[in-house]
């Protein structure tokens, strides 16, 4: 299945609206059943287990997340979702506004095989107070 930017627009708004339910499981749903999401070149996170948890994470550090999607762009079967998130950091009472955003891979089923995301780790800290 090739992603047109038609499909592109309507995969990044409903992965918002994922995001904004605040469930893991739906987060997950945009990821092919082996995918994978990297943070910031770290460990990557693989499966739909393994994207939910990195969901969950996110939810349990800033509860009130409300992601908007700032842009997306294509070429061939790869795609970048840009964003920002604004919430409360949860230990620290903190309101955070962070920008980043994800480079996909698609599988012939239009599921994320593969996503790269990256946003200001030490900005995000000095907005939590951390």
């Amino acid at each position: 299945m090739t992603v047109t930017a038609d499909r592109l627009r309507s995969i990044a708004a409903a992965y918002t609206d994922a995001w904004n339910s605040g469930r893991p499981d739906a987060v997950a749903a945009f990821f092919n059943p082996e995918g994978s999401i990297t943070i910031n070149g770290g460990e990557p996170w693989v499966g739909r287990e393994g994207v939910m948890a990195m969901a969950a994470g996110f939810f349990a550090d800033v509860p009130d997340m409300r992601l908007i999607c700032d842009g997306v762009r294509m070429a061939g079967s790869r795609a970048i979702y840009l964003w920002t998130f604004t919430g409360t950091h949860a230990a620290s009472k903190r309101p955070l506004e962070v920008t980043g955003w994800e480079e996909w891979d698609f599988d012939d089923a239009g599921l994320v095989a593969r996503s790269f995301g990256n946003f200001d780790v030490e900005d995000y800290s000095r907005q939590a107070g951390a």
